[in-house]
C-alpha cells in the first residue's frame, strides 16, 4: 500500500485516478477547493485553493506518489516546492498540446516544444504553453523521481467538452427523421485514450516509482474507422453524408471543439500528426487501451443519462445540421 495525494480529485480524470488508487488499496489524500463535485469514497479530503499562501500545509508527511493535473504553472511551481522533498514519484498529467507542431503523424517525445508560459489566466491560447511550463517546474525540481505524462485526447464517461459523446449520441439521434447524418470526409486520425485505462495506469505507474516523460495515448486510427465504431455502438444505419474539409470551412463549420463544430474532426495536413503521436514508451511502460467500442458504449450510455438539457461545448445544433444536410444534398427540403 502507497500513499497517494491527488491535487484535484473531485473532476474528471482527477476523481477517476482517486478512485482507482482506492480500488487498488493505496491510502488516498485528495487536495481540492471541492466545487467540481462531492469527493470519491474512501479518501481523506483536504480543502483548499491552491492559489493561496499555506495551501499545502494541511497534508504534511511522507508521500510515496503525488499525482497533478494543473493546468496554472504557479500551482505547479507552488506544490513541487512544497511537496517534492517530501514525495517518492511525481505524477504530471501534461498534454500533447505542449509540442510546437502537429502535422507528422508518428512523432515521438523529442519533437519541439511550444515556448513556456507562466500565465496563470485560463484559455485554449495558452493552454500548450501553460503545459510546457508546468513540466518543466516538475523536471527542475524532480529529475529523477517524475514521470510526465502528455496525454492525447482523453475520453469515456463523464467527459463534458463533448467530443468522444458528440458522435454516438448524434447517430444514436439523428437530426433528421431519415437518419442521415453530415460527416467529415477527410484523412485525418483519432487518437483516444479512455479515462479510466489512462487513471488504472497512472496509479500503476507511480505506484512502481515510473519516471520520464511520455505520451500516453491509445491507438491511432482513421476518422471514418472512428465514426463506424460509433455507428455501430448506436445502431445507425442512416446515410452518412460525407462533404471535405473545404466545404466545411466554407460554410463556417469548426473543426475539434465549440460552437458550430464537428468534434474528431481537423484540418490536414497541418493536424495530420495531432493525434497520430508515437506512444512506444507508455506501452513498454504498462499503458493498455480497451476497444474503442467499449468506450463509446459506455460514453453513449453517460451521454443517454444525462438527458437532453446539458449544455453542448462542442458539436452541431440539430437545426444547423439539418441547414447543412440541405445544402450539402442539394435539397429543397429535408425529411
Amino acid at each position: 500500500m502507497a500513499r497517494f495525494l491527488v491535487l484535484g480529485g473531485t473532476a474528471w480524470l482527477g476523481r477517476e485516478v482517486a478512485e482507482e488508487a482506492v480500488r487498488a488499496g493505496h491510502e488516498v489524500t485528495v487536495l481540492a477547493r471541492g466545487e467540481s463535485g462531492p469527493p470519491p469514497a474512501g479518501v481523506r479530503v483536504v480543502r483548499a485553493d491552491r492559489s493561496s499562501p499555506g495551501a499545502y500545509a494541511e497534508v504534511d508527511g511522507e508521500w510515496d506518489v503525488v499525482v497533478d493535473v494543473a493546468r496554472q504553472p504557479s500551482h505547479v511551481r507552488g506544490a513541487v516546492a512544497a511537496l517534492g522533498p517530501r514525495t517518492g514519484t511525481w505524477v504530471f498529467v501534461s498534454s500533447c498540446s505542449v509540442y510546437a507542431g502537429h502535422d507528422q503523424p508518428g512523432a515521438a517525445e523529442s519533437a519541439p516544444l511550444l515556448p513556456p508560459s507562466e500565465t496563470d489566466e485560463d484559455g485554449f491560447e495558452t493552454y500548450g504553453e501553460r503545459k510546457v511550463a508546468c513540466e518543466q517546474h516538475v523536471l527542475a525540481a524532480l529529475p529523477d523521481r517524475a514521470l510526465v505524462a502528455r496525454a492525447g485526447l482523453i475520453g469515456g464517461p463523464g467527459d463534458v467538452s463533448d467530443r468522444t459523446g458528440y458522435w454516438p449520441l448524434r447517430f444514436a439521434h439523428p437530426a433528421t427523421t431519415d437518419g442521415s447524418v453530415l460527416v467529415p470526409d477527410s484523412t485525418v486520425t483519432t487518437q483516444l485514450v479512455d479515462s479510466r485505462d489512462l487513471a488504472a495506469w497512472l496509479v500503476r505507474s507511480g505506484a512502481q516509482g515510473a519516471n520520464g516523460v511520455v505520451n500516453a495515448s491509445g491507438p491511432t486510427l482513421p476518422l471514418a474507422e472512428h465514426l463506424a465504431a460509433a455507428r455501430r455502438v448506436a445502431g445507425h444505419e442512416g446515410e452518412l453524408v460525407a462533404v471535405p474539409q473545404e466545404w466545411l470551412a466554407e460554410h463556417s463549420v469548426a473543426p475539434w471543439s465549440g460552437e458550430r463544430s464537428l468534434p474528431m474532426w481537423l484540418p490536414v495536413p497541418e493536424y495530420a500528426g495531432f493525434m497520430a503521436r508515437d506512444t512506444s514508451a507508455a506501452q513498454t511502460l504498462g499503458l493498455v487501451t480497451r476497444p474503442l467500442e467499449d468506450t463509446l458504449e459506455d460514453v453513449l450510455e453517460w451521454e443517454l443519462r444525462q438527458g437532453p438539457g446539458r449544455p453542448r461545448r462542442a458539436g452541431l445544433s440539430p437545426s444547423e445540421e439539418r441547414e447543412l444536410l440541405v445544402r450539402a444534398r442539394g435539397d429543397e427540403d429535408l425529411p
